[in-house]
């Protein structure tokens, strides 16, 4: 295990910079998702720290030692791609051992290690197959293995389970959590996927064209996201968001079509009179009636429950609802927001709003007939 320390850490292409200044401290054994879409910087971050790329600026710290100038071999890592990157022509057993055999392991240790490593892989069956004779998840944990055989210091993922269909990618996501947990390693697994973000990490970092939005665990995220960007891509679905004017005077927002949300005054006492991004989350929202009223569009079924799409102040309204009532299309709807569980973000830099000591995390949503707002 090794800490990684990032400093500072650019890169550019010509005149484009593509990774603006990213600091990062990651823990021994921790286990650190970089979270963004495509285009954020997350994978050349990564690559970076493998030193596959060269750092514009900066430095990158591996177990204490400046690993700028040295070669990837050199690093300790060991990275799994999203193409599984493979050798066809080698069995399970060769992939996976190829590494011992160029650091000339003798054959018996080499593969004793092999065996030991597919075991805990459940690949002992397959030792004697072509990549081609699998299927997707096998490959992947065969990658996996490749790795892990290094016994590296870190761990690097980059988008390892983008190929996979959905009931696999569920499947990896806890072979991989169960692989840490029994290595240790610390580990930076890259994903565009922020379910695999929420339930593989110890903490989250979230990038957005080249810079850091928020770094911390997933509930802390989740429940208290740092900027709109964050409350908008975090979530099934994100935090709801609308654009709003406040009155401290009453505690109220006012919405564009008129109607006031209240927010919790003991928990934004600073905020003043004037536009704001108001944003609140499904689980604390109930349909109730008398509420705040919109229209019923259409629904998703869910078997759990349901997503229901409304129109809310010319905004789309999804509630997360449980039960069997049904609703016909142009229904109205109403609902109430708890209070407690109301975000608010500055209108122009979409920041969030500073709080009152003691309020670092959001009260838990009640679970409840849900609703979300998305703009």
């Amino acid at each position: 295990m090794a800490e990684i320390t990032l400093r500072n850490v650019r890169k550019s292409y010509a005149k484009t910079e593509v990774v603006h200044g990213v600091d990062l401290d990651v823990s021994a054994g921790e286990f650190i998702v970089i979270l963004g879409p495509s285009g954020c910087g997350k994978s050349t971050l990564l690559r970076m720290v493998a030193g596959l790329e060269s750092i514009t600026e900066g430095e990158i710290e591996l177990g204490g030692r400046v690993v700028n100038q040295l070669e990837p071999r050199e690093r300790g890592c060991a990275m799994v791609f999203q193409n599984y990157a493979l050798y066809p022509h080698m069995t399970v057993g060769q992939n996976i051992g190829y590494s011992l055999k160029i650091a000339g392991v003798p054959r018996a240790k080499r593969d004793e290690r092999v065996r030991k490593v597919a075991a805990s892989l459940g690949l002992e069956d397959f030792l004697d197959r072509r990549p081609g004779q699998l299927s997707g998840g096998q490959r992947q944990r065969v990658a996996m293995g490749r790795a892990m055989i290094r016994e590296p210091k870190v761990f690097l993922y980059d988008e390892p389970l983008s190929n996979l269909d959905a009931k696999l990618r569920v499947a990896m996501r806890i072979e991989i959590r169960k692989l840490h947990q029994w290595l240790g390693t610390t580990t930076l697994f890259v994903t565009h996927d922020q379910v695999e973000a929420m339930t593989l990490a110890d903490r989250i970092v979230v990038m957005n064209k080249g810079v850091v939005e928020q770094v911390g665990s997933p509930a802390e995220i989740y429940r208290r996201p740092e900027t709109t960007y964050v409350a908008n891509f975090i979530g099934s679905p994100g935090l709801n968001l609308i654009a709003a004017t406040a009155d401290p005077d009453k505690g109220t927002v006012t919405l564009p079509d008129g109607q006031k949300l209240a927010y919790d005054t003991s928990r934004w006492p600073d905020v003043g009179y004037g536009p704001v991004t108001a944003g609140f989350r499904a689980e604390a929202v109930r349909l109730v009636p008398g509420g705040i009223s919109g229209s019923f569009e259409f629904a998703e079924e869910l078997g759990s429950g349901k997503l229901m799409h409304c129109n809310f102040s010319g905004h789309t309204l999804i509630a997360h609802a449980f039960g069997d009532r049904s609703f016909q299309q142009g229904e109205a709807v109403s609902f109430q927001i708890d209070p407690s569980a109301v975000h608010l973000f500055d209108a122009e830099t979409g920041k969030r709003l500073a709080e009152a000591d003691g309020s670092a995390l959001a009260p838990e949503p009640r679970k409840a007939v849900a609703a979300t707002l998305s703009a």
